[in-house]
């Protein structure tokens, strides 16, 4: 790697949400730094903090205190309008349960994120196919979600996370409603991605067979972090 920094860095992270006079600590001095093509597993039990921890890389939730950098952007200090429009073009979100709009076709929901854009409808259209035919869908673009099964609806919201061409993916339980040959499929892609194109993928999971297939398995326990190696499970 040599003198190369990190695309993620994370310094004294602390997180706690408040209930009544209760004050929750979630994230407990975290520090870690993740690579450029690197997929990364977070694990550990529910409440952990594995999801806050996500939401805050994503730039979704805001830290008590610590610094988080992106690609050199430290998003800790950005303004709530800041981080909209950062999350815009460097974060591809990929959820357990696809969030994909019904009523649009998978043409239409992969090429959602490209409005914002300034890219011509010509363009939109050919990043959009492309995209499908990272996933191998591009013969169900004009299928709607309800055509489409569980697998082929978590391709279609793969295609629509890395459509823009973001910095990170972040990924929370992506497999966790799938069949076991729709979520080995799954993984195989999102394998794919950082293997073939480059993609950094931070994916929180429960499923050890979901861990493996990452490179580095991180450990969330009462909100402090733990590292195994790739082969610990």
């Amino acid at each position: 790697m040599g003198s190369k920094a990190p695309i993620v860095e994370i310094r004294n992270l602390y997180k706690s949400y408040h209930r009544g006079n209760q004050i929750l600590p979630v994230l407990n001095d975290i520090t870690l730094d993740i690579d450029e093509g690197e997929f990364l597993a977070l694990m550990g039990p529910s409440g952990s903090g594995k999801t806050t921890l996500l939401n805050l890389i994503a730039g979704i939730d805001k830290a008590d205190s610590g610094t988080i950098k992106v690609s050199g952007v430290e998003i800790t200090s950005l303004s709530e309008t800041e981080l909209a429009l950062w999350r815009a073009t460097n974060v591809g979100f990929i959820f357990q349960f696809y969030n994909l709009i019904p009523v649009l076709t998978a043409f239409e929901n992969v090429e959602l994120p490209l409005l914002l854009t300034s890219l011509s409808r010509k363009e939109r259209r050919e990043h959009a196919e492309m995209a499908l035919r990272v996933v191998n869908l591009y013969d169900r673009m004009e299928h709607y979600p309800g055509q489409l099964s569980g697998g082929q609806q978590q391709r279609v919201a793969i295609a629509r996370a890395v459509v823009p061409d973001p910095t990170i993916l972040v990924a929370d339980e992506p497999t966790g409603d799938l069949d076991r040959v729709s979520a080995m499929e799954i993984l195989d892609l999102m394998e794919r991605l950082v293997h073939g194109f480059g993609k950094t993928i931070i994916m929180v999971t429960h499923d050890p067979r979901a861990a493996k297939m990452a490179h580095i398995i991180k450990h969330l326990d009462k909100g402090v972090l733990n590292v195994y190696p790739q082969n610990h499970l």
